[in-house]
């Protein structure tokens, strides 16, 4: 396919374009932005080393001076040497450019040379005319790399604080413009009407904002929940207005907070911890005072200097009808097509979130953070090879069972069919060429859903049974004496978490109407199922079992006598299922309840008592 719509030359224009590139008056960002395009596109099979080296050899002279005294052993590495030499380079020239010159100012019908003079016992040193001085010791002929004076551990970028020290000793081309005192850094705000700022915490996506009319400096409770920043007392409590919902609110704790903006400002204050609801995070005067700031009101811009650059905020975007197309003509497409000659397809569903709506609000950050072991749907993929897998062992000798598909109705037939087609697609199935096979057939469940399960009678029959023990109710409902506060987790499709044993396969196939297929996953109705379960979540959670958790198959039961007790345990739990790659239906859980229902009873701080449900027909 690219042949026929690339440009013959299309890879040689590719190695001419990487070969020529040099970094000229760009910024380390846009050269190395450029140098990973090209690198993408070209298949060169050079080393991790060659890359090194063509990455630097295309900077500007002092940058591959200093990096060449760090050696860097990835590009990445390189990369981060060159901001910082670049940072340091313009502190440099800024100070250079800066400095009040100490000689007369010439005249301009003037031809005649000045005139040195030097005082008894000082030398007149002449600039640059006995090669280059090193920056190390002061002597000429050598640079620092060179200087055999310079001492064998010390390691890095040489940082002075005098400034016109090091500017008489070494000159460098500055990185900007001279006729500037500083670069200036433009950050981009989101789109709409106010001035507001998306930033990056720890990884974690907030919203900060520079509101003039806030007093202090303040965070959201659920950015420092996010965020896990630990808090302190305030030192001076007081009442807060205007920013929640309701009445005044009153401040008593603050945490410190460090955040960036842009690829050049980063910080760190105090911020008052409150409930917000407009933003994460106010920037308020405390802080325009410390970096005094600068408002622009015609264009609704804020701006101050930090490390030698002007930072500016800009303002909100405007919403306009272009920003929201998502159309491609064309003459761009077949532009674009010739350019990269590489297309991507971006498949977007909606996905709804799947906490609870009556959860608590306390729970509410827990939950969020875990939302990724509360999925709509399980990965379509194989679950991970764990230490245990279903093992299906045979009695020697068994005559290996074929049985019939069942007869069952159109619509049923067409609800196999289309969980057939999804486990498919799930991986979870294949096709098979055992030689024994069982029926498949459907159970309905509470929600009025039909669930597939394999009639495995006939090759239980000739299973060897396992004797890993099963956990008496009574006994695991006495653990639950004083606990006050419940959680239930239900894991989502419990059983297609865990894998069969390589080479177990053919042992599970079914049949139906259009083919044979094998299990790659334990299905429902297997003998010795409840035992690898069982297994499987003993070795998945043993330092809580007995202490402030129960375990009967897929459902998973906390329990705790504070609240704050409860949501360590809670977190505890649900790390364990992250890291097991374990799945829970949110849609059956219960989270920090005085009440539950567990295997049939109602389990409270009061004790237990049966479930009405399960007696209303007795009853009636």
């Amino acid at each position: 396919m690219r042949p026929a719509f690339l440009p013959y030359n299309y890879e040689q224009e590719l190695y001419q374009r990487f070969q020529l590139l040099r970094q000229g008056t760009r910024s380390i960002d846009d050269y190395t932005e450029e140098f990973y395009e090209l690198l993408s596109r070209i298949d060169l099979g050079d080393s991790l080393f060659q890359l090194v080296s063509r990455y630097i050899g295309s900077l500007r002279l002092p940058l591959q001076d200093v990096l060449n005294m760090f050696d860097p052993v990835t590009v990445s590495e390189a990369h981060q040497r060159a901001l910082q030499a670049e940072k340091q380079l313009s502190r440099r020239s800024t100070a250079a450019s800066s400095a009040p010159s100490l000689a007369p100012a010439r005249q301009s019908g003037s031809h005649t040379p000045p005139t040195t003079l030097a005082t008894p016992g000082q030398p007149v040193h002449p600039r640059a005319t006995s090669g280059p001085r090193c920056f190390n010791c002061g002597e000429t002929g050598h640079r620092q790399v060179d200087c055999r004076k310079t001492n064998p551990n010390q390691c890095g970028l040489i940082v002075t604080d005098n400034v016109d020290e090091a500017t008489d000793d070494v000159e460098s081309p500055p990185l900007y413009d001279e006729a500037e005192t500083y670069g200036t850094e433009y950050v981009d705000g989101d789109v709409g009407p106010l001035l507001m700022l998306q930033r990056t915490f720890l990884s974690h996506k907030v919203h900060n904002d520079d509101w003039r009319r806030s007093c202090e400096n303040v965070i959201s409770e659920s950015a420092v929940a996010k965020l896990g920043l630990p808090m302190e007392k305030h030192p001076k409590p007081y009442k807060l207005a205007w920013l929640s919902k309701g009445t005044d609110i009153t401040i008593s704790r603050r945490v410190l907070v460090t955040f960036s903006i842009g690829s050049t400002y980063t910080d760190e204050l105090y911020c008052d911890v409150a409930p917000m609801d407009a933003c994460h995070l106010f920037l308020g005067r405390p802080w325009q005072f410390d970096r005094e700031t600068i408002h622009n009101g015609r264009d609704n811009t804020y701006s101050f200097v930090f490390k030698g650059k002007k930072i500016v905020l800009l303002s909100s975007k405007p919403v306009s009808p272009e920003d929201t197309t998502t159309l491609l003509s064309r003459s761009h497409f077949e532009a674009s097509m010739t350019e990269s000659g590489l297309v991507y397809l971006l498949f977007v569903t909606p996905t709804s979130s799947s906490v609870a709506l009556d959860t608590p609000a306390v729970l509410q950050p827990l939950l969020q953070g875990f939302a990724d072991v509360f999925p709509t749907e399980l990965p379509p993929h194989l679950p991970p090879l764990r230490d245990i897998q279903h093992h299906i062992d045979l009695v020697p000798g068994a005559t290996l069972p074929n049985r019939p598909h069942y007869r069952i109705s159109p619509k049923e037939h067409e609800e196999l069919r289309c969980q057939v087609e999804e486990l498919l697609t799930k991986g979870h199935i294949r096709e098979s060429l055992s030689p024994c096979a069982v029926p498949a057939i459907l159970t309905p469940k509470k929600d009025g859903t039909w669930r597939m399960c394999v009639d495995s009678r006939a090759i239980n029959k000739i299973t060897v049974r396992y004797r890993f023990p099963i956990p008496r109710l009574d006994d695991l409902l006495d653990q639950l004496g004083g606990a006050k506060i419940f959680s239930k987790l239900d894991l989502k499709s419990g059983y297609h978490q865990i894998r069969i044993r390589q080479g177990d396969e053919w042992k599970t196939a079914f049949k139906t109407r259009e083919g044979l297929y094998e299990w790659l996953v334990m299905p429902f109705g297997l003998s010795n199922a409840p035992s690898t379960f069982m297994r499987v979540m003993n070795q998945a959670l043993p330092p809580f079992i007995g202490k402030f958790v129960v375990v009967y198959f897929d459902d998973i039961l906390i329990y705790s006598t504070t609240s704050d007790e409860h949501l360590l345990h809670l977190r505890e739990v649900l790390m364990v299922l992250r890291k097991e790659k374990f799945y829970a239906a949110v849609k059956k859980c219960s989270f920090m309840t005085e009440y539950v229902l567990f295997l049939g009873y109602v389990v409270s701080k009061d004790g237990l008592a049966v479930d009405g449900a399960k007696i209303e027909a007795i009853q009636n």
